[in-house]
């Protein structure tokens, strides 16, 4: 057996280096390739969607806004243009869910601290509560950088407008109260053309792992 192995020795070895890239080239071509939708708001979950925008299947871009952030500047569509960013709903009172999603946000500054193409856009559902010296505070203490995250606060009609509208990810709370929102776990994924590209669990960290993937392919399509 090892003397036939040697006196095939280049046969056998040309023959298992051929195989191996045919093998490579044929998973390459099979494999499929990835992409991210783009969501319009008749491809989402009704209760998640205005009433009047429900209908529409194509040429959802989120809308312009003008908020207020931590430090008491306007934030408006302006400041994300051309940026791929991440959107959520919180308040600064939240003892359940928003501790982890602070967390996990986090987590997305840290992975894109050095690239100023991606940034982060927190949208408070209790403006009334959460001005500008209490939003400050809330950035502080979670240790929010200034020139990567924005938490904004403002009319309470408009939050609700962008978050049922544009971002397409909020419930409403109770059925009376038209403008009380409940907000939702859900980090938002726009690109930088204002398109809605995926929604994700901001409490979970596998979830959380599959968007900072997911911007960095975004990242990698925009420069091709």
């Amino acid at each position: 057996m090892l003397a036939f192995i040697k006196k095939y020795r280049i046969f056998i070895g040309t023959f298992v280096i051929f195989s191996i890239i045919t093998v490579s080239l044929f998973y390459n071509v099979l494999k499929p390739e990835k992409t991210l939708p783009i969501y319009n708001p008749a491809d989402v979950n009704p209760e998640l969607v205005d009433s009047t925008v429900q209908y529409i299947e194509k040429y959802h871009k989120i809308a312009d806004f003008s908020f207020t952030n931590q430090n008491g500047e306007t934030i408006t569509q302006k400041d994300y243009e051309g940026k791929i960013y991440v959107a959520d709903f919180f308040f600064t009172t939240c003892g359940s869910i928003c501790p982890v999603m602070s967390k996990n946000m986090i987590e997305i500054q840290k992975a894109f601290l050095n690239n100023p193409k991606v940034m982060i856009l927190s949208h408070s559902v209790t403006p009334e509560i959460d001005s500008v010296p209490v939003l400050k505070k809330y950035a502080v203490k979670e240790g929010v950088v200034d020139a990567k995250w924005n938490l904004v606060t403002g009319d309470k009609k408009a939050i609700y407008s962008m978050a049922r509208k544009s971002y397409l990810a909020v419930k409403l709370g109770k059925p009376k109260e038209l403008y009380d929102m409940v907000h939702t776990e859900n980090f938002v994924l726009v690109d930088a053309e204002r398109h809605v590209r995926g929604f994700y669990d901001g409490t979970k960290k596998e979830e959380v792992q599959k968007l900072i993937e997911d911007i960095k392919w975004l990242l990698e399509d925009d420069k091709n």
